[in-house]
Formats: structure tokens, C-alpha cells, sequence
């Protein structure tokens, strides 16, 4: 399971209201609240892009399997509609599954263009979900 952003955020805001043992001090503590603050910058930037990252990559995706549906005789993706996280999240999680399977398809029929078009797809989709970690 890939947590959401909703989700990490109620993970750290359980971290920091959780009680320490007092042994727990110095360098533990100041590792913890440096791992907290990364976690936070790195959240920033998923609630900054993520659900656009995620509208599109559905987009992407549902297109790419529109335009090979006949050919491969897969049912077109419909759009469900909802922009929650969770929405976005199971639905990108469907598309993928039928992304993968068109794309095994692909390989063993052997059909070159359509594979470096899904290549391509998954390089647009790394680099849409990328997260870039704070300067040290």
C-alpha cells in the first residue's frame, strides 16, 4: 500500500503527539524531528502537485488504452468523476493494472510503436509523481 497524503499526515501528526520515554532525548529526538521535517517538505510538494499528477496520469493512461482498445479488444476506462484522494488513488490503481496487462499484450505481439509509447507513458508518470528532497 502506497499511503496518501492524508494518510501521512495523520501518521506524523500521531509522531509528534506521541509520548517519549525519557530516554528517548538527545540524538534520537533531534533524528526524529529532522525525519518529521523532511517527511513534511517532501508532503508540501505532494500537496502542492499531486492531484494534478494524478488527473493527468489518469488522462494519460485512459487515452493510451482508448487508442489501443480495438486493436486489443479491452474494454474502454470510464471516468469516474471524483477528485478525493482516495478516488484518484484507487482509480490510478485500476488504470495501472489495465495499463500493465495491454502492455504484456503488447510485448508478445510485438507491436514496437505501441511499446516505446508506453515507455514513454511511464517516464511522464515518474517524472509528474517526483519528489525532490531538500538541499543539505
Amino acid at each position: 500500500m502506497t499511503p496518501s497524503l492524508p494518510d501521512l499526515l495523520i501518521g506524523q501528526a500521531a509522531a509528534l503527539t506521541a509520548s517519549q520515554p525519557v530516554e528517548a532525548g538527545g540524538d534520537y529526538l533531534a533524528g526524529r524531528v529532522g525525519m518529521l521535517a523532511l517527511l513534511a517538505v517532501m508532503m508540501a510538494q505532494e500537496a502542492e502537485r499531486g492531484l494534478a499528477a494524478r488527473v493527468w496520469e489518469n488522462g494519460a493512461i485512459g487515452d493510451l488504452l482508448a487508442k489501443a482498445a480495438p486493436a486489443y479488444r479491452l474494454a474502454p476506462a470510464t471516468d469516474g468523476g471524483d477528485l478525493s484522494w482516495r478516488a484518484l488513488d484507487q482509480r490510478n490503481a485500476d488504470l495501472r493494472r489495465l495499463l500493465i496487462k495491454l502492455h504484456e499484450l503488447v510485448e508478445a505481439r510485438g507491436d514496437a510503436d505501441l511499446d516505446r509509447e508506453i515507455l514513454a507513458l511511464y517516464r511522464a508518470m515518474a517524472h509528474a509523481r517526483r519528489l525532490d528532497l531538500p538541499a543539505s
